[in-house]
């Protein structure tokens, strides 16, 4: 591969996110001097700032791996596809929130875990792994107390503690890391070598400590304590956008950190029984946990965190078609917990739903978030015809095969448990529903109006849903042409 020469021709190359940077100068330096509809000039400076950035990936599509700044960083389909992701998730984020809590501060912290989570993307080397999740925990910390309330402090707080824990172990277990190989960029010849010729059980607890805190960010067991009080006390729109970007970083660094531990098949432990356990325990523990809710959010929380162990499930196959699933899941998941939230989000803005039951025949007084919010469910559940189902089926379908091909019986575990979680998950996501449409509308209730922006971007997304259902051909074909080696 060829290693460009200094900084200045890497630049070129994280233009995206150079722009990320000016849209937060820029929106600091509006938030200072604007008086008058502030959110949506900071709302609509950073939307194009994210459309710009996303267009110059797509624009400038990388064929080859190239790598930057040193070997820190590298520019790969398999980082540009999250890249896309992440800017996107952004976007929405900032379209749901055109309201009072687009405040200038509010609009910085999306674009700083934006930008951190397009580098993590790219990153080769533990340095800039940890410079780019600490900007992305950092930021969350303050977006989760961003109600300003009692319950949102201690949510806010519970998650910067057991954050920090988190950041603590990855930087114990990086610095074991370095003392063994000598380098800390995990995609050299000279770590695999290393680690293949070194028998010193201070490499699983390495491993171990750096896994743990990349699960926290993706919300899996037994790393996930924080998300439910998090979830139930942040504003709705902070909960859609934490809920996505920063857990699907963490996914991004896991697969990449995995397979350098992997190191060719040839590791001691074998990794496949180890996501395979986690992926198992996330399913169960999310579902069983969210079965006891009555709380929307915190079910939601629960939800995700079940939904953490199936984007793992097939990371656990170690192959190419089991993490191409995991990719196709990832978009599926952004849309549908976006879409979930969103609509949740009106809901909320126009009467307090502590409980399901107080959603009871609001589905009559309104039909499209009601319908959208429905189909939401219907794909976290992943039933047809929603992508959901899609993104199942592709997830399992890798299971079977992966199973097949190697005997391991811990992944047909994982296979049967998560086809049975699926009809479990059935039983809690139907609430909702059931009381929308199916419940007696309490006397008095009000028609609840929505704002054309708010109408679009729901019916945008359950279009989306739909059509990856139905047509999946598309954006699995892109997939499968991205090819990603350590």
């Amino acid at each position: 591969m060829h290693q460009p020469a200094s900084i200045t021709s890497s630049l070129a190359f994280v233009i995206p996110e150079i722009i990320l940077v000016v849209s937060i100068c820029i929106t600091l330096v509006l938030g200072l001097f604007l008086k008058q509809n502030k959110s949506a000039v900071l709302v609509l400076v950073t939307g194009v700032a994210m459309l710009t950035a996303i267009c110059f990936v797509v624009w400038n599509w990388p064929h080859q791996p190239e790598p930057i700044f040193a070997g820190t960083l590298r520019t790969d389909d398999f980082a540009a596809f999250f890249r896309v992701l992440f800017l996107s998730g952004g976007s929405l984020t900032l379209f749901i929130s055109l309201q009072k809590e687009s405040a200038t501060e509010y609009v910085i912290l999306i674009q700083a875990i934006v930008l951190g989570a397009c580098l993590l993307a790219m990153s080769m080397h533990f340095a800039t792994v940890l410079v780019s999740l600490e900007l992305v925990s950092l930021s969350g910390y303050v977006l989760a107390g961003f109600a300003f309330n009692k319950s949102s402090s201690e949510g806010s707080m519970k998650y910067f503690l057991m954050g920090s824990v988190a950041t603590a172990c990855l930087v114990y277990g990086v610095s074991l890391i370095y003392g063994i190989t000598g380098t800390l960029d995990f995609s050299s010849q000279q770590f695999v070598d290393t680690l293949i010729q070194s028998q010193s059980g201070l490499i699983l607890i390495a491993a171990f400590l750096i896994l743990a805190a990349v699960l926290f960010k993706i919300t899996a067991v037994p790393f996930h304590l924080w998300a439910p009080d998090v979830y139930q006390s942040a504003p709705t729109p902070v909960v859609a956008f934490l809920s996505v970007v920063p857990k699907l970083a963490g996914l991004v660094l896991f697969i990449k950190i995995v397979l350098a531990f992997n190191l060719f098949g040839q590791a001691t432990l074998d990794w496949r029984v180890v996501i395979a356990g986690i992926s198992i325990l996330s399913i169960l523990i999310g579902n069983l946990s969210a079965l006891a809710q009555t709380n929307p959010k915190r079910m939601l929380a629960y939800s995700s965190i079940a939904q953490a162990g199936f984007l793992l499930a097939g990371v656990a196959t170690l192959d190419l078609a089991g993490i191409h699933a995991t990719m196709f899941y990832a978009v599926v998941f952004l849309l549908m917990n976006l879409l979930a939230f969103t609509t949740l989000h009106f809901f909320e803005k126009w009467k307090a739903l502590p409980t399901m039951a107080h959603f009871a025949g609001l589905g009559r007084v309104a039909f499209i978030p009601a319908s959208a919010l429905v189909i939401a469910l219907v794909a976290l559940t992943g039933l047809p015809p929603t992508a959901g189902f899609t993104a199942k089926l592709l997830v399992f379908s890798s299971l079977w095969s992966a199973w097949a091909d190697s005997g391991l019986t811990v992944l047909l575990i994982l296979f049967i448990v998560g086809l049975l979680n699926t009809v479990v998950a059935l039983y809690f996501y139907l609430k909702i529903p059931y009381y929308l449409f199916l419940k007696e509308t309490p006397p008095g209730t009000a028609s609840i109006k929505i704002s054309f922006t708010g109408n679009l971007l729901v019916i945008i997304l359950v279009i989306a849903i739909i059509w990856l259902f139905l047509n999946p051909g598309l954006l699995m074909g892109w997939i499968n042409r991205i090819t990603f080696v350590l």
